[in-house]
């Protein structure tokens, strides 16, 4: 198994509630599913460089999900049920290689 992080965007044209059933339900199909590896949601930051000049902050990431999965096409049918997803938001992908 592979690890991924799945970054959510908050690109939907209605906010969408993290305290909702439709989250309830996505959580707990991901842990039933056993590969399910934590997650958070995200406030505001800022982007630190080593000039000291002020980098952008992307400011529409609102949480992140990691999970286990063979591929990066196994780690897309866990987004199945995820309300960013249904709302219209995007969702992003990456695998974390292992150092």
């Amino acid at each position: 198994m592979n690890d991924y992080i799945i970054f959510m965007h908050d690109d939907t044209e209605t906010p969408v509630d993290v305290a909702t059933p439709a989250w309830d339900s996505y959580f707990a199909m991901l842990r039933a599913s056993g590969r399910f590896c934590g997650g958070s949601s995200i406030d505001a930051g800022v982007c630190v460089h080593r000039s000291g000049q002020a980098r952008e902050v992307t400011p529409h990431l609102s949480g992140y999900i990691r999970v286990q999965a063979e591929s990066i096409d196994d780690a897309k049918r866990l987004l199945i049920g995820n309300p960013v997803l249904n709302a219209g938001g995007t969702l992003e992908i990456r695998e974390l290689p292992q150092d």
